[in-house]
């Protein structure tokens, strides 16, 4: 049952987690704390923000979850349409909560969307794969 939990969930969590104040609180916008500079050999300076470290986690997660979407079974559904609510929920609140208007949590909606049609898209070409449907 664990396995339908979509990880995109996971960001958006820890993004509300964070705005509410609950995991390092710091005043203003939290998503522009840097994390650290690196001194690059162009000696130009390179920052990690906070926000960046939130978006590589949620592209970790969206890695796994279209690699869970090869799988041809029935839980597949379900956890579609479980990616489907995280959208929808990504999507409400970046509309309705002020918190959640910027662009860290437009590209972790952008992510969940992203989620919900590559699994679809990538579920239903390998089912036509496996059942020899084909185009001409």
């Amino acid at each position: 049952m664990f396995l339908n939990v979509p990880l995109t969930l996971a960001p958006l969590l820890v993004y509300n987690l964070v705005v509410a104040g609950l995991i390092g609180a710091t005043p203003g916008d939290p998503w522009t704390q840097p994390v650290f500079t690196v001194t690059m050999v162009s000696d130009a300076r390179f920052t990690l923000l906070l926000g960046d470290v939130l978006i590589l986690g949620a592209l970790i997660c969206l890695f796994v979850e279209i690699v869970k979407a090869t799988r041809t079974s029935s839980p597949t559904i379900v956890d579609h349409a479980l990616s489907l609510a995280v959208f929808i929920g990504h999507l409400v609140e970046f509309l309705t909560v002020g918190a959640a208007a910027t662009s860290v949590f437009f590209t972790l909606t952008a992510i969940a969307l992203i989620d919900v049609v590559g699994g679809f898209t990538i579920t239903i070409r390998g089912a036509r794969r496996d059942f020899g449907f084909d185009r001409g």
